[in-house]
């Protein structure tokens, strides 16, 4: 396979990321490692606070890298969080001594963000108990390193749900509300930390506070959404809602544009529970819909479905048949989409898992089919948000940019609605800041298979979907490690400046989650 040029041209030094290969643009490298400066002293320290540091290599070896594959590093020791207090005392150690903490729950970056270069690996998943579920407030009160996917096997015991959780339920709870987190919810309920209502933090320099939008709303607004930045999240108060079960339509497209088109006005109107796009290169789209009531479903039935563009299964099929013998030279590709789809689509309706038409539980069985066929060694999903006026554009860019540089790929489509007076929270963030009512996001990911690529070359890909992103003017899910170099170029240096004073503030010696975003 043809490796695509990149121009380099003469490159001005890069403010943010330093350490960047040379000669090659936002390539990634791994930061520098720590060398160790003062480290018997903090141990010392620790052990006098009696907090357990691990400091033999079998500890070590299990972080040595995330989900994303790319990124590899060896903290000098390994903390288990167990309570705020013992998160505290590492903190203001850390702090007098100049040691760089690194903040890990379900390891599911993939950028390298949870990947410690030396100083301190804090596993969180220690610290993963329910607290409280409050029926009256609908809320739950829960340690922030939790798995999602524990957290609601406690709701589901309640007859009780979460509003808005990330796909793959193998991530934290604390690491999903510094990022966002997007379920086919997010078009009705928002991003996961838009839920959070209040939360337990222990700052860089380790004290420990109660934030939310009343109490401390400065560091509230700075922590959710703020990538590990300006604290630790310790616990966190969530809404909640009753448990119901899901109802499902596929709805199936050739265009991109016309999905898409649907997909915006079906979110605009609040005319489904569940909505998103998820495709088969772009050859096979598909638009599911999903309700959390028959009464719904029927409305939509009635009232929407007759409106949209796409087929039904038959009707998609025999266009799809039609195109191909059209084009027998890709008969192959054909051949994919229907292996694909025998095993992708059982998975995501399994029959020990319906009742009645309705799927019973989406936390399984979502979570599952992501691990199933999307998991790999490699972790590949640079993405792209935007406000609603520019997504098909961004969409059909990165497209043909999946399109060059790999045979198989999917792309997955969400809407997020933005919360009201947003911009407090979201502004350093991956929410655009041109978004109003909702943003849109979509995630470009090869499948792999059995092919191997070098680094290099997957974050070359990486590269030309986040360059789409700088010349529309729009933003990305997240940002860290090997995105540094874009975040001036996205938020511009008013905001970049803003927040690194502010981090700078909270944290003296910048030891906490460096090399992420700053």
């Amino acid at each position: 396979m043809e490796i695509p040029i990149i121009p380099t041209g003469t490159l001005p030094p890069d403010p943010v990321a330093p350490d960047a290969l040379q000669g090659i643009p936002r390539q990634q490298t791994n930061p520098s490692r720590w060398q160790g400066e003062n480290w018997d002293s903090f141990v010392v320290s620790l052990q006098a606070e009696n907090v357990e540091i691990r400091v033999d290599r079998s500890s070590h070896s299990v972080y040595t890298t995330d989900a994303g594959g790319l990124a590899y590093g060896m903290p000098n020791g390994v903390v288990m969080a167990r309570s705020a207090e013992q998160i505290s005392a590492l903190m203001r150690a850390a702090q007098q001594f100049h040691i760089p903490v690194t903040v890990r729950g379900g390891g599911l970056t993939t950028e390298g963000e949870s990947v410690a270069y030396g100083g301190i690996l804090l596993d969180m998943t220690g610290m993963s108990h329910v607290v409280h579920i409050d029926k009256e407030a609908m809320t739950v009160r829960t340690e922030a390193g939790i798995f999602w996917h524990r957290l609601a096997e406690a709701l589901r015991r309640q007859k009780l749900d979460y509003l808005s959780a990330p796909l793959n339920l193998t991530s934290s709870v604390g690491g999903t509300l510094g990022v966002g987190g997007i379920d086919v919810n997010s078009a009705k309920y928002g991003c996961s930390a838009d839920q959070a209502i209040a939360l337990q933090v222990v700052t860089p320099t380790g004290e420990i506070i109660e934030c939310s939008d009343e109490q401390n709303p400065e560091l509230f607004q700075r922590v959710i959404l703020g990538y590990g930045q300006f604290g630790i999240i310790t616990e966190a108060t969530l809404k909640i809602r009753a448990y119901t079960p899901m109802r499902m339509h596929y709805i199936y497209y050739r265009s991109l544009r016309s999905a898409i088109e649907d997909l915006m006005q079906l979110d605009k109107n609040a005319v489904s529970d569940y909505s998103g796009i998820l495709t088969m290169m772009d050859k096979a789209i598909t638009l599911l819909v999903g309700f959390d009531s028959a009464e719904r479903e029927q409305t939509f039935i009635n009232q929407w479905k007759s409106k949209l563009t796409g087929y039904g299964e038959m009707g998609f099929g025999l266009r799809l048949g039609a195109y191909y013998a059209s084009h027998p030279w890709r008969l192959n590709e054909l051949f994919f989409l229907l292996k694909r789809k025998r095993a992708l689509f059982p998975d995501l309706q399994p029959a020990h898992h319906m009742r009645n038409g309705e799927l019973l539980d989406r936390t399984v069985v979502f979570s599952r089919a992501v691990w199933k066929h999307w998991g790999h060694k490699n972790m590949v999903i640079p993405d792209l948000a935007t406000s609603v006026d520019k997504f098909v554009d961004a969409v059909e860019k990165g497209n043909a940019v999946c399109k060059r540089f790999f045979p198989r790929y999917t792309l997955y489509c969400v809407g997020i609605k933005l919360r009201p007076e947003h911009q407090p929270h979201y502004e350093l963030s991956s929410i655009p800041p041109d978004a109003s009512g909702w943003s849109y996001g979509c995630e470009f990911e090869p499948i792999l298979d059995d092919y191997h690529y070098s680094r290099d070359y997957l974050q070359s890909f990486k590269n030309a979907i986040y360059d789409i992103g700088v010349d529309m003017e729009t933003s990305y899910y997240r940002f860290g490690g090997m995105m540094k170099g874009y975040i001036r170029r996205a938020l511009g240096d008013e905001v970049v400046a803003k927040h690194l004073a502010m981090k700078k503030a909270a944290d003296p010696a910048m030891v906490l989650n460096r090399n992420v975003i700053f």
